[in-house]
């Protein structure tokens, strides 16, 4: 059984307003992740809320999800990939591996999502790579949730990718370079959205 953590607790302090509550299709950043988390094959589907947590919350009350608020959200996102492993695990004991997914990335859809299971090395570990790096969303066998638990401030899942990259799968995903920090971000994605290529 695999379950997805959705990472959303940041304070989107480049933006300058929640990233989560963009509106991308009729649909905030954070409806549309949700979205595709609930359409793959994996549950249950966590997301992770704090900064902004009284804004972005009201937004997500009625979806097929479970929210749980980190207090510690000023840590980093370490603080939040531990709020969601402890969840995941008091909820779901079962649960033999989980996917970590970030809010931002608003080109990742279910396929990739099932991919990674699909794909998983026998190892325990998925990843995507995009601009000549590896990243979200990323699959962990459970075997690794006691080093996702003790990841520390700023530090995210990478710093595992990193360590065991040579036993992960990877899964060539050139669209997960597109994330939004900064409104001028958000406005490029618009944009192709509003003239895709032909």
């Amino acid at each position: 059984m695999t379950g997805i953590i959705i990472l959303a607790a940041g304070a989107s302090v480049r933006l300058g307003k929640p990233k989560q509550n963009l509106i991308y299709k009729g649909q905030t950043l954070l409806q549309r992740t949700i979205e595709t988390a609930n359409a793959s094959v994996c549950d249950p589907v966590i997301v992770v809320t704090g900064a902004n947590k009284d804004v972005i919350e009201p937004t997500i009350k009625n979806l097929n999800i479970i929210t749980v608020y980190n207090e510690a959200w000023q840590e980093g996102m370490a603080s939040s990939i531990r709020s969601g492993i402890i969840e995941m695990q008091k909820i779901e004991p079962k649960v033999t591996s989980v996917i970590l997914m970030l809010c931002d990335q608003p080109l990742v859809d279910t396929h990739i999502l099932n991919l990674l299971i699909l794909a998983k090395s026998k190892e325990g570990i998925a990843v995507c790579a995009y601009n000549e790096t590896l990243g979200p969303p990323a699959l962990f066998d459970a075997v690794y949730f006691p080093e996702l638990l003790s990841l520390k401030g700023q530090e995210g899942a990478k710093k595992l990718l990193l360590k065991y990259a040579d036993k992960a799968h990877v899964i060539p995903f050139p669209q997960g370079i597109i994330d939004i920090d900064t409104l001028e971000d958000f406005e490029k994605l618009s944009a192709s959205h509003l003239n895709p290529p032909r």
